[in-house]
């Protein structure tokens, strides 16, 4: 019995990160385009990248006026992206949700999220991947991952 169980619980572990990427495709000194906001993982990329000394911008915000679905007249705002930006980061992603248990030793949040690195210049995505994971070990992970893509 107690081999099953460990056994589901490798499988459980192997499961959680699927990667693509391009490696030596990242040129650390262009400009990075991320979106504003977000969980834990969409805050915390940006981080990583800055205390790596990428340049991450976010972009001038526009409002502009539009109609809802139920003909509501709202405010719309977006974002720009800079006509010097080389990269675009976008991170879609769940609430993050707090395993004491099963993360304990890692950051005790659990995160699942989807990240994707665009070049703009060359029009390939050097970066597609989706994790699911404890909030250390994915910025271990992500920290891996850039290693892998810088030039």
């Amino acid at each position: 019995m107690k081999p099953r169980i460990l056994l589901i619980c490798l499988f459980a572990l192997v499961g959680c990160n699927s990667v693509y990427m391009k490696p030596h495709s990242l040129d650390t000194n262009k400009v990075f385009y991320a979106d504003r906001g977000g969980y834990s993982m969409r805050r915390s990329i940006k981080e990583v990248m800055e205390e790596r000394g990428y340049n991450v911008v976010v972009g001038r915000m526009r409002s502009t006026r539009g109609m809802s679905g139920d003909d509501e007249d709202i405010e719309i705002d977006t974002a720009s992206v800079p006509s010097n930006a080389r990269y675009i980061v976008k991170v879609r992603e769940r609430r993050e949700k707090f395993f004491p248990i099963w993360c304990v030793f890692n950051g005790f949040w659990w995160w699942n999220f989807n990240v994707s690195i665009a070049d703009q210049t060359t029009n390939e995505e050097i970066l597609s991947w989706r994790g699911r994971g404890c909030a250390n070990s994915s910025l271990d992970k992500l920290n891996s991952i850039l290693d892998k893509l810088e030039k």
